[in-house]
C-alpha cells in the first residue's frame, strides 16, 4: 500500500478494534462483581423455578416445559436433579456443572461458554445459546465503522501536510529556489517543514554565491584579456620585446587565475567531510620550511607528520605566506607549526601589517572578496587565496581563522586533522 494516509488510517482502526476485542474478552472473563452476579443468577433461578414443574412432577411434564423454554430462548437446556441425575433435556445434552461453575453462573466446555444455575429446590439447569456471540460481532463491526468515520479526517489531515511538503520539495528540485513550506503546529511534521525551509534557504544562498562567484570570475578574466588585446594591437617593431613580455605576464596571470578556479571547483565537488583522494604521510614542518624559504619568511616549530594531500597542503601554506607578504606592508612574516592535541596540528602565519578589521575577519575567506579600496589584480591577487585555504583545511578535517596579533598585525591559524 503506497498511500501513507491509508496506512495510518487502517493502523488506527486495527488498533482500536483489537482494543475493543480485549475489552470484550475481559468483560466476559471478569464480568460484574461476584456479589452482583450471584444476585442476578439467584433472581433468574427464582423465575425458572416458578416456570418449571416442581421436583416431584413426572419427568414427561418437566420435558414438555423444558422444550417450550428451549424454543422460547432458542437454546439447548439440560435440567438435572440435585444428585446430577438427568431429568429432562431440550436440544444437545449439556454436561453437569461443577461447584465453581454454579458459584459463578458460567461454565466452559470445549471452548463453549454455558450458563449453569442452581434452582432453589436443588436442581441445576445448564443452558447454551449457539449464537450468543453474534451480538458482540455486530457491536464490534459497528464500533469499527464508527472509528473508521472518525479516524479518516484525522489521518488525512496529517498526511495532507506531508503531501504539501512533498510538493514543495519537488518544486525546489525543479529549480524554484524560493519554494517554502507553511509551518503549522509544533509537532514532528512542523519540525520537518522548518528543516526543509532552512535547507532551501541555504541552497538558495549557495546558488546565489555560486552565481556571484562566476560573475566575479568573468570580470577578473576580462581585465587581463582586454590588456592582451590592446597590447597585441599596439605591438610594433621597436617595442615588440617589451610588449611581448607584458603579454606573457598577463597570460601567466590568467593561467594562475584559471588554476585557482579549477582547484576551487574541484574542492567544491567533494562531499562535506570527504577528504582528498591522494593521501600520504607528510612532514608538515619540512613542507612549511620549504615554502617559507621561497618567500623569505621564517619558519619554526615542532616536527609533525600529517596524512593528507601534499599538493593541497603546499598550496595552503603558500597562499598563507603570499597573503602575509602582500598585506604585511614589508613586515617580517613568521610561520610556526605545532601539535595542539591528539591527531591535530596548527599552522600559524603572522605579520606586523596594519591588521584586518574585526568586521572583515570572516569575509576575507569568501571567494573574490577584497577589502575596500583594493584594485583589481594590481597586486597579483584574485581574492581566491584565503578561500582556498579554508576549503583545503576543511577537507583535511580542520578549520581556518583570522585573529589580531598582540602588539599589532594579523595571525592566520589553520588547524588540521590526520596527525599521526
Amino acid at each position: 500500500m503506497r498511500r501513507l494516509y491509508l496506512q495510518v488510517y487502517l493502523m488506527v482502526v486495527a488498533i482500536l478494534v483489537v482494543f475493543t476485542l480485549l475489552v470484550a474478552i475481559a468483560w466476559n472473563v471478569i464480568g460484574p462483581s461476584r456479589d452482583e452476579g450471584q444476585r442476578f443468577f439467584q433472581g433468574v433461578a427464582n423465575v425458572l423455578a416458578r416456570a418449571l414443574p416442581p421436583p416431584d412432577a413426572p419427568p414427561a411434564e418437566a420435558q414438555v416445559a423444558l422444550e417450550q423454554l428451549g424454543r422460547d430462548l432458542d437454546s439447548s437446556i439440560t435440567l438435572r436433579a440435585a444428585d446430577g441425575r438427568l431429568i429432562a433435556n431440550a436440544g444437545d445434552e449439556l454436561p453437569a456443572p461443577e461447584a465453581d461453575d454454579l458459584a459463578s453462573g458460567r461454565m466452559h466446555q470445549a471452548h463453549k461458554q454455558m450458563f449453569a444455575i442452581r434452582l432453589p429446590d436443588g436442581r441445576t439447569l445448564v443452558a447454551y445459546h449457539p449464537h450468543e456471540r453474534f451480538g458482540w460481532v455486530i457491536a464490534i463491526a459497528a464500533l469499527a465503522a464508527a472509528i473508521a468515520l472518525g479516524a479518516y479526517p484525522v489521518t488525512r489531515r496529517i498526511t495532507r501536510r506531508l503531501e504539501r511538503l512533498r510538493g514543495q520539495v519537488e518544486a525546489l528540485g525543479s529549480g524554484d529556489l524560493a519554494a517554502r513550506v507553511e509551518v503549522r503546529g509544533h509537532d514532528e511534521i512542523a519540525d520537518l517543514a522548518r528543516s526543509f525551509n532552512r535547507a532551501a534557504e541555504r541552497i538558495e544562498k549557495l546558488v546565489a554565491a555560486q552565481r556571484s562567484a562566476l560573475a566575479s570570475a568573468s570580470h577578473e578574466l576580462r581585465s587581463p584579456l582586454a590588456r592582451i588585446r590592446v597590447a597585441i594591437e599596439l605591438l610594433g617593431e621597436e617595442e615588440g620585446a617589451d610588449l611581448r613580455a607584458r603579454v606573457a605576464r598577463d597570460i601567466a596571470e590568467l593561467d594562475d587565475l584559471i588554476g585557482e578556479l579549477l582547484l576551487t571547483s574541484r574542492l567544491d565537488a567533494l562531499e562535506p567531510g570527504q577528504g582528498p583522494e591522494r593521501l600520504e604521510p607528510i612532514d608538515l614542518l619540512g613542507l612549511a620550511a620549504e615554502e617559507a624559504a621561497r618567500t623569505g619568511a621564517s619558519a619554526d616549530g615542532e616536527a609533525v607528520t600529517v596524512v593528507g594531500d601534499r599538493t593541497l597542503l603546499r598550496r595552503l601554506v603558500r597562499n598563507l605566506l603570499e597573503n602575509a607578504r602582500r598585506h604585511g606592508k614589508g613586515s617580517p612574516v613568521e610561520l610556526s607549526v605545532a601539535k595542539i592535541g591528539p591527531g591535530s596540528a596548527r599552522i600559524s602565519v603572522a605579520d606586523r601589517g596594519p591588521g584586518v578589521p574585526e568586521s572583515e575577519r570572516e569575509r576575507i575567506f569568501a571567494p573574490f572578496y577584497r577589502p575596500a579600496g583594493a584594485s583589481d589584480s594590481k597586486d597579483g591577487s584574485f581574492g581566491l587565496g584565503l578561500a582556498l585555504v579554508r576549503q583545503i583545511a576543511r577537507h583535511h578535517r580542520g578549520a581556518a581563522r583570522c585573529r589580531p596579533r598582540d602588539g599589532g598585525g594579523t595571525i592566520f591559524e589553520v588547524d588540521l586533522g590526520g596527525v599521526t
